[in-house]
């Protein structure tokens, strides 16, 4: 994977059949899970494999060094948001593509089924609330967004949100979404960045991983019973996916939907994302002025001029 500017074309053409800015368009069913932009990875495959850490180590250095001047600079945020279905491979794509970032510069979330605390406030809170500060990558691994997927293929839940009768109608997923697109918006005039990454699995590969975590003892702790029920609801899941993806997909803030049958190309492409979006901030280190720059002449000629301790 290149590094300059000059070579951002090719990181384009590697995501942009991914990449969703204009939402009116979109079609779930018109991205292959398994898809490989041509490249083949089997088992077996040394080359390949080789190849596909290469392109993967690449794009983590790049990233890294990106990040070091988004930190720097300390003038934009960078807000990344990861959905997908049980097993599609958030939490590995999380941990292969952040490795190497300074941790001081990424703070990740997690979000789970709601507290009371959060039950108590309005259903952005939680989330809002981490919204990456000045300098730094946010990561949420799911967010808001699960307020217009589970709950909307759950509505129960909808129902114990403490939410006065009047606030709930036959449109208030819609309203959600809505809200949604205004807050991202809202963030990206602020100097914040929003990439929102969908890891599209097939049914087929998830029965696949599900059985592993089932049949290796030291995935047996990644197992939820509560996960293979939620197949039975798998198309509309699929339904709640593309309706907020067509309400929200935008130029600004840009919907990645990536396959996820093979987590060595997932990665792949969540890397580029990431890195053309910073590469398109332009950041610098900090310069310094001449009093400043004055100082750190009297600094140096301090510390020469020390004398030599035993």
């Amino acid at each position: 994977m290149p590094r300059n500017r000059e070579n951002l074309k090719e990181l384009a053409d590697w995501i942009d059949p991914y990449r969703v800015t204009d939402g009116t368009k979109f079609r779930l069913k018109k991205i292959d899970p398994a898809d490989t932009r041509g490249l083949k990875f089997h088992e077996g495959e040394t080359d390949n494999k080789a190849e596909a850490a290469r392109r993967l180590a690449a794009g983590v250095q790049w990233l890294a060094a990106e990040q070091d001047k988004l930190y720097a600079q300390d003038r934009r945020s960078l807000l990344l948001i990861f959905q997908a279905m049980d097993a599609a491979g958030k939490d590995s794509t999380i941990k292969h593509v952040m490795t190497g970032v300074n941790p001081q510069g990424v703070q990740v979330v997690a979000f789970k089924q709601p507290s009371p605390e959060e039950l108590d406030h309005d259903w952005m809170w939680r989330c809002y609330r981490h919204i990456p500060e000045r300098g730094r990558i946010g990561i949420f691994n799911r967010s808001y967004y699960e307020e217009v997927l589970v709950v909307r293929v759950h509505q129960e839940i909808l129902r114990a949100q403490k939410l006065p009768p009047e606030c709930i109608s036959k449109n208030t997923f819609e309203q959600r979404l809505s809200d949604i697109a205004a807050i991202e918006d809202y963030l990206c005039r602020n100097g914040t960045t929003v990439l929102k990454f969908f890891l599209h699995v097939s049914r087929k590969e998830q029965k696949k991983r599900f059985l592993e975590r089932l049949d290796e003892p030291s995935k047996n702790w990644k197992f939820a019973a509560a996960d293979v029920k939620e197949r039975a609801h798998w198309s509309e899941y699929m339904s709640a996916y593309e309706k907020a993806i067509r309400a929200t997909a935008t130029k600004s803030a840009p919907w990645f939907v990536v396959p996820a049958d093979n987590k060595w190309f997932t990665r792949l492409v969540v890397v580029a994302a990431i890195v053309e979006a910073l590469e398109k901030m332009q950041l610098k280190y900090p310069t310094i002025d001449e009093s400043q720059r004055a100082e750190l002449e009297q600094s140096r000629k301090l510390l020469l001029g020390e004398k030599k301790s035993g």
